[in-house]
């Protein structure tokens, strides 16, 4: 039987329930308004320092997916699944709250509640009014909070001001207003198969526009409220874990990681992007790909895929559609970039503050509220054009979401600058941060094609995503280094480029063709370095 909680009583939830994975149910309603309910996960100075634990329509999940929002459900205007023991250690309070979207006030409610479900079992229950409340258009309906153990308290205190005020009242404050978002696809159950979020930025997004009570789950966020003290009450224990009404969502993999591979035969192998005089980092896999497995052990497997041994699209464990999609499922590793697999890029916006300069038309999907618009190439990119015929289109991706790049299936890779800089042809730059510095650089030669070869020089701190035809290869740089410009990827910035007098003639050279092609030779001190793929534009 559950405990009825009035305003300001507090208990442990080990004396609720001996379970850590909890339902929370808010059930709110007044003819002609709508509702925004979210979680707030707090510090210790009960302020949103990290805004991706901030739940709302918008961002329902935190990275760990400790928090999520499952969406209305079993009665309820809105619910979570709150899973304690995996909250981070920097989150010491939830607080539960609503907010009016649009004109009106709490004292226009009818009767609701905040429940908690553990084990399909009602434990408690904080039943309020309208009459609790006057010109108020927000209210904090309950809250989890850290005190040794975890706790849940009865709250219902209400702000003038809506969700502005609630948001200052946590450290946080709302974006600038924007055209309202289209509403977000439902997810049933435990399981919605949405996105993590991301850290730093501090402003948090603007309330959703009006929408029929209906499951509505989106992307990840943090932050949240405390408590009053009150009195204890006598308690009762309950068992189980799993909150009702749904299965438990799978965990994501964890984010794959680039195994150490030894270096050539005879030399070190240097670093892609390690800076000219820098000392060399522990040697690691092949640009783009993983180490092989030691001599007699099965390969590890490549992102999103099974292990050695267990087919392709066969569950590791279980079975059924969940376990089936498992091993596609989206990775959400708390960074910036996420590769998703070899053909796909995630860059999550809510990090980093700056935005995302990208290949017009390489976005393939995005979550949350993102903006996309033209970035001009400018008089120089207008002369790379010229000379080419080739102009890179950019995009300019802001907002606060996940945006999904691709580009007709080519590898990607991610690469982090700190400091120092690279040169990639202008060919081969799907997306890179606003943040870093970059220009375009004209390789002239008699016989590259168009007469020159534009490549862009990255600079500063930032990441930048280089596409490439295949898996390429990593060389150093020596006296003796050639490399055929159409097939050359990217170089270190301190590396000398000289076109080759060399010629040589193709095999497959066809009537009114010279078969003819025109080599790079690259010069530099120790520890510069090329990429090549195996694959000619």
């Amino acid at each position: 039987m559950a405990r009825e909680f009035q305003r300001g009583h507090k208990a442990r939830i080990s004396d609720l329930t001996a379970g850590t994975d909890l339902y929370v149910g808010v059930q709110i309603a007044a003819p002609g308004l709508t509702f925004d309910i979210s979680c707030f996960g707090l510090d210790a100075d009960e302020q949103l320092s990290d805004d991706r634990y901030f739940i709302f329509f918008n961002q329902p999940k935190s990275p760990e997916e400790s928090i999520q929002l499952l969406g209305a459900q079993s009665g309820d205007t809105e619910s979570f699944r709150v899973t304690l023991d995996r909250i981070p250690a920097a989150v010491q309070k939830l607080s539960f709250t609503a907010t009016l979207d649009g004109a009106g006030q709490m004292s226009q409610i009818g009767p609701g509640y905040i429940r908690i479900v553990a084990g399909g079992e009602e434990v408690v229950r904080y039943s309020f009014t309208g009459s609790e409340f006057t010109t108020e258009r927000a209210v904090m309906l309950g809250d989890f909070y850290l005190k040794d153990v975890w706790r849940f308290a009865a709250v219902g205190q209400g702000f003038d001001g809506g969700l502005e005020a609630l948001l200052k009242n946590f450290g946080g404050e709302v974006a600038e207003e924007e055209a309202p978002p289209a509403p977000p696809a439902a997810a049933p159950g435990f399981a919605p198969p949405a996105q993590a979020a991301a850290p730093r930025p501090s402003a948090c997004p603007p309330p959703r526009p009006p929408q029929a009570p209906q499951p509505a789950p989106a992307f990840g966020a943090p932050s949240a409220p405390t408590p009053p003290p009150a009195p204890q009450q006598p308690v009762h224990a309950a068992p189980t874990i799993a909150a009702p009404l749904a299965p438990p969502a799978p965990q994501p993999p964890a984010p794959p990681q680039a195994p150490q591979a030894p270096s050539p035969y005879g030399q070190p192998q240097p670093q892609f992007g390690q800076v000219p005089g820098q000392a060399a980092p522990p040697p690691t896999a092949p640009f783009g790909q993983s180490a092989p497995a030691p001599y007699g052990q099965p390969a590890p497997a490549p992102y999103g895929q099974q292990p050695p041994g267990v087919p392709q699209g066969v569950p590791a464990a279980g079975a059924g559609l969940q376990a089936a999609l498992q091993p596609y499922k989206e990775a959400a590793t708390g960074q910036r970039w996420t590769p998703q697999n070899q053909q796909l890029m995630r860059v999550d916006l809510t990090m980093g503050g700056a935005g995302v300069l990208a290949r017009q038309g390489s976005m393939v999907m995005y979550q949350g509220k993102v903006d996309f618009g033209y970035k001009g190439a400018g008089f120089v990119g207008r002369a790379v054009g010229n000379a080419t015929g080739q102009e890179m289109q950019l995009m300019r991706c802001t907002g606060r979401g996940q945006v999904f790049l691709a580009e007709e299936g080519s590898h990607l890779h991610p690469i982090e600058l700190q400091g120092d800089g690279i040169c990639v042809s202008a060919e081969n730059v799907l997306a890179f941060d606003e943040s870093l510095q970059y220009e375009v650089r004209r390789v002239e030669g008699h016989g590259i094609p168009g007469g020159a070869l534009f490549t862009m020089l990255f600079q500063g701190s930032g990441t930048v995503v280089v596409k490439t035809h295949g898996t390429p290869v990593v060389l150093p740089v020596t006296p003796t280094t050639f490399a055929d410009c159409n097939a050359v990827v990217a170089w270190s910035a301190a590396s000398q480029v000289i076109v080759s007098s060399q010629v040589r003639l193709r095999r497959n050279a066809y009537p009114g063709h010279s078969g003819e092609t025109v080599n790079l030779q690259f010069r530099g001190a120790p520890g510069n370095f090329i990429v090549v793929q195996p694959y000619e534009v």
